[in-house]
């Protein structure tokens, strides 16, 4: 079973990183279409992220990558200008915020399971 996850995982970190740097290759090759564009690039970390909670480990990695990704890009195509979305610079604080909650969520858990 654990060998299936790890599998699992492996593809799909794989499918995330080829989202976020072929995503018009990848909708050609799984949907004979062209993906483009910032939410494509999200599912390609969220499934990142989805490969990293499945694997061996602690789960709240996975969200801590995810949200830590989600900040950092979205904060990108805030200030390229690709994008001028009410709701975008809400939504990066927003995943700034969870970032932060989740470092101090996982470094409090450590210090606790070593005491």
């Amino acid at each position: 079973m654990k060998g299936l996850l790890i599998f699992a995982a492996i593809i799909e970190a794989a499918t995330g990183v080829a989202l976020i740097l072929v995503p018009s290759l990848v909708g050609q090759l799984l949907l004979g279409i062209e993906l483009t564009g910032v939410i494509v690039r999200v599912a390609g970390i969220a499934l990142i992220a989805l490969a990293i909670t499945c694997w061996p480990g602690p789960a709240m990695l996975g969200m801590l990558i995810y949200n830590a990704a989600a900040t950092l890009y979205l904060a990108y195509v805030g200030f390229s200008g690709d994008s001028r979305g009410v709701l975008l610079w809400p939504v990066v604080v927003l995943h700034g915020i969870m970032t932060v909650l989740l470092i101090r969520a996982m470094t409090s858990e450590r210090r606790n399971s070593q005491t």
